[in-house]
């Protein structure tokens, strides 16, 4: 019996392998550095003095000098209020945004930034020392629109409807609008810090008699209860001034936070991995940014003005995934897969290694195949052609059963040969009985 093999050279069947190994090996490097590239997500700010966009890129540039898996892009905007409509467009991942501005419907924090404090500041002679005071008076709101939620909440509780005219100020325009008394009180929210408690007073530079004075906010409590965004608060006193005070006591107004918050399609992992970024590079922001000293985390509560997001929720709560949550189906797998690449490479050589040999038990098939084929041979020639087949396959056999010393293999060759034998002699006297007859 013949047996048929391919016979590739040996250059071409290195160059195959050399082939495949070079389109696994890339397809791993393309997937690794798939996996491996930091996530980017992007976000909006915007603020009148520019502190907004400055802070979001000491966080960028901490991110990418900690190689983060989780880097910004700065889309810039001209004022919180901007970046919140952009935000609220889908066209950025997160915001810098203070909890009263916009449409947060889709947002989700991820960290407290900073907390802002209404100030209502009343011109020396006024007269306007509370606000129902304030009636029937012009009251300049610095940072416009901006301020637009707090001033209809303000509204709405003391009921001042058109009985104060509220006048919207750009913050640049409001030293001009102070000194030519285009209004007689005037309201701005601003954080309380060196910085911009600095700026309240170089508005309002004046003798030393001419300072305003803080109007309190008595019903702050009940507002904050209707607008989730606020809180009641208590501005220290002396903290715009310190001889004499101002204020001369502490005093009740409202205070609304500043967020970084995500929309909450964005995925949970990579928010964690933002979160923890930004919490542990805290202390060393500082430095950069003051304003970074109350970055702290949001409200967790289910009932929260701004719900957290989940991703921030596990970080804070410590319920993060832990490296088995993440990876252990792929740990349950891998082997698999790689059992199944071991058995298409194994193929693949056998194919590339230019021979394909037949198993015994197929070799040992084809013999006892053999006597049906002997009797229909119809030529001398023919039968000594399997003959030649049969002896050529029986010693190949007969060969391995005596090296692994199977005393079973060769007994059943032995009877296999026995039986051929007997069938190719009895075909031949056939064969030549039937030559016999033709002749006579």
């Amino acid at each position: 019996m013949k047996t048929f093999s391919i016979a590739l050279p040996f250059w071409t069947r290195a160059f195959l392998l050399a082939g495949l190994a070079g389109i696994v090996l890339g397809a791993g490097l393309i997937a690794y550095r798939f996996y491996d590239r930091p996530t980017v997500l992007s976000i909006a700010v915007g603020s009148f003095d520019g502190e907004a966009a400055k802070l979001a890129s000491i966080i960028a540039a901490r991110l990418e000098a900690t190689k983060s898996s989780v880097r910004l892009k700065i889309v810039p905007t001209d004022s919180v209020l901007d970046s919140a409509k952009v935000f609220a467009d889908g066209k950025t991942d997160l915001v810098l945004v203070r909890a009263d501005v916009g449409d947060l419907s889709q947002a989700r924090s991820v960290a407290l930034v900073a907390k802002s404090v209404l100030m209502i500041l009343a011109l020396p002679g006024s007269g306007a020392t509370s606000i129902e005071k304030m009636k029937g008076r012009t009251v300049g709101v610095v940072g416009g629109e901006i301020n637009q939620k707090l001033v209809d909440a303000l509204k709405t509780e003391y009921d001042l409807g058109d009985k104060v005219t509220f006048k919207n100020l750009a913050p640049a325009d409001a030293p001009r609008a102070i000194k030519a008394k285009e209004a007689s009180v005037f309201m701005l929210v601003v954080p309380l810090n060196e910085k911009y408690l600095s700026l309240v007073r170089r508005f309002f530079a004046g003798g030393h008699n001419a300072f305003p004075a803080l109007i309190p906010v008595e019903s702050a409590g009940a507002i904050a209860d209707v607008a989730g965004a606020y809180e009641s608060f208590d501005i220290p006193q002396g903290t715009l001034r310190g001889n004499p005070p101002v204020p001369d006591a502490d005093l009740t107004t409202l205070r609304v936070g500043s967020y970084l918050v995500a929309n909450k399609k964005v995925d949970a992992d990579t928010i964690t991995t933002l979160t923890q970024a930004l919490v542990s590079a805290r202390n060393d922001l500082v430095r950069d940014q003051p304003l970074l000293s109350g970055l702290t985390a949001p409200d967790t509560d289910p009932d929260a003005y701004i719900p957290v997001h989940p991703g921030a929720a596990a970080y804070y709560n410590g319920t993060q995934q832990s490296f088995m949550d993440k990876y252990g189906n792929w740990i349950y797998l891998t082997p698999m897969v790689l059992g199944a690449l071991a058995s298409i490479f194994a193929t693949a050589w056998r194919f590339l290694g230019g021979r394909r040999q037949e198993p015994a038990e197929t070799t040992m098939r084809s013999l006892f195949a053999l006597p049906r084929r002997i009797r229909d041979v119809k030529s001398e020639a023919e039968l000594a052609d399997i003959e030649n087949q049969v002896d050529q396959a029986l010693d190949a056999e007969m060969a391995n059963a005596i090296r692994s010393e199977n005393a079973q293999d060769i007994s059943t060759l032995v009877a296999m040969a026995h039986r051929l034998e007997d069938s190719i002699h009895r075909r031949r006297l056939k064969l030549a009985a039937s030559s016999a007859a033709h002749q006579d």
